[in-house]
């Protein structure tokens, strides 16, 4: 009753997927829609706040460059000018480089349509691959927070859970204290069907557990924390 209780509350108070925050809709696997979150998912790749990136893809929609196709007009010096009028300034030069790298990938190899990379991916491990091979910059962090909320739009979408989930869940006893890497997945899901929240899905309780990491146990802000009371750590 207790980890329903505490799910309940850290769903109804963290639990929004990050494409939502950006207000993408991703439900009807449209291209433009994956590829704004795409775009959404390499702003949060870097270690910069939630805040910023919204920000800065705030300035992405004004200046109405959401498309490959727009990236690729707007130019180096068009880039850097939005992230840095979001507020992205820290990895500005970096992040601009990177976005016109991958959207001329993207062009090249796919029609710069991402739902064709998935149908040319053989499977989980290959997808993840393929959006690596896009541009140098894209790792392991940027290609989970992309696949993570692709789960049930792309069928090959399947990736481990992150380490901030993982931390998240422990924290609220959701995971045994001894459990293999391949099977945090299986048992994080096992939970979730047990205690599901009306209107949420899978997603949403990953970027819950994502959010309670990052924003509360990380920061040490534990006295503010909605899950403070089923905490194991304090």
């Amino acid at each position: 009753m207790g980890k329903n209780k505490a799910i309940k509350l850290l769903l109804n108070n963290l639990g929004e997927k990050f494409s939502v925050s950006l207000d993408i809709d991703l439900s009807k696997k449209e291209a433009e829609e994956i590829f704004k979150w795409f775009l959404g998912s390499i702003l949060f790749g870097a270690r910069i706040s939630e805040t910023i990136v919204l920000r800065t893809f705030a300035e992405f929609k004004k200046e109405d460059v959401l498309t490959p196709s727009d990236i690729l007009k707007t130019g180096w010096d068009g880039l850097v000018r939005i992230l840095d009028n979001g507020g992205y300034v820290r990895y500005d030069f970096k992040t601009a480089t990177k976005l016109l790298e991958i959207t001329k990938d993207l062009k090249d190899k796919y029609q710069k349509d991402l739902n064709k990379l998935h149908s040319f991916a053989k499977d989980q491990k290959d997808l993840e691959q393929k959006i690596k091979d896009l541009g140098k910059g894209i790792g392991d962090v940027t290609c989970n927070i992309f696949l993570r909320e692709l789960r049930e739009i792309w069928e090959k979408a399947e990736p481990l859970p992150g380490a901030l989930v993982i931390e998240g869940a422990r924290s609220l006893g959701l995971l045994p204290k001894v459990i293999k890497k391949d099977k945090i997945l299986v048992e994080l899901k096992r939970v979730w069907e047990e205690n599901k929240v009306k209107g949420k899905d899978f997603a949403d309780f990953e970027a819950a557990l994502l959010r309670l990491t990052k924003d509360f146990c990380r920061k040490k802000k534990c006295e503010i924390c909605v899950v403070k009371d089923f905490c194991l750590k304090k």
